[in-house]
């Protein structure tokens, strides 16, 4: 209990005192995690939809091997993009190993199959409502997929947040990416990692708590600015 008490005592200092290093850090993180989420929303949404109104032989197989990549271990996903991007691997000669832009590999091969995967299914229900109306209108399937996307938007909101969650709080295929190098790759989790190392738990908890703070603003202020709240939706 004291350990949580000093640990929102740290929390409250760093945020008040407009610390530097913690502005630096969180800066990074918000960078990694929203161009991985928004990269991940325009691969993993669209494909979501095109799976959801197309009829093919292996679809079946192909539903189950995505949602089975939702559960991708991510230091597994680390180590996969490590050796694609060391000096001995395919990609080492763009020098991207110990960069920002690699954490954003690593965390968008992660997320993509879950926001794709609950698109699917917020599509597929939206398809079967409109089924008949879309091919009446004989519209092509690019304009059934926008059609659907656009409709289900705010289903799809919640997709993307929920890449944004599993971003935000990953270590393990960023610490092994990024090297959690100062002023240079380190981001909130990875610094609640060193910090917990060096036994510093109330600022490793302080740091989790501003982590936490910041995630729930930011949902709380796409749901304001979507107007999800509006028409009994929330």
């Amino acid at each position: 209990m004291n350990d949580i008490l000093q640990g929102l005592s740290a929390a409250f200092r760093l945020i008040i005192t407009f610390d530097g290093e913690l502005a630096e850090i969180t800066l990074r993180s918000f960078q990694v995690t929203l161009s991985a989420v928004a990269i991940g929303s325009l691969l993993g949404l669209p494909f979501g939809a095109w799976l959801a109104v197309n009829r093919f032989r292996m679809r079946r197989y192909t539903i189950a091997v995505l949602n089975a990549l939702m559960g991708l271990p991510p230091v597994v996903v680390g180590l996969f993009v490590y050796i694609l991007f060391s000096r001995s691997g395919p990609f080492g000669v763009l020098g991207l190993l110990f960069t920002p832009t690699v954490m954003i590999i690593a965390q968008v091969i992660i997320i993509t199959p879950l926001i794709a995967s609950i698109a699917h299914q917020a599509i597929r229900e939206l398809w079967a409502e409109y089924h008949d109306l879309l091919l009446s209108l004989n519209t092509t399937k690019r304009q059934r997929i926008m059609t659907l996307i656009w409709d289900g938007r705010r289903a799809l909101l919640t997709a993307a947040l929920a890449g944004f969650g599993r971003a935000i709080g990953e270590v393990g295929a960023i610490m092994i990416v990024g090297g959690n190098i100062d002023h240079a790759t380190r981001v909130l989790t990875t610094a609640i990692a060193l910090e917990t190392g060096k036994g510093d738990f109330a600022l490793a908890l302080g740091l989790g708590f501003i982590l936490i703070g910041l995630a729930i603003v930011l949902n709380l202020a796409i749901h304001i600015l979507s107007r999800t709240e509006q028409g009994g939706r929330w």
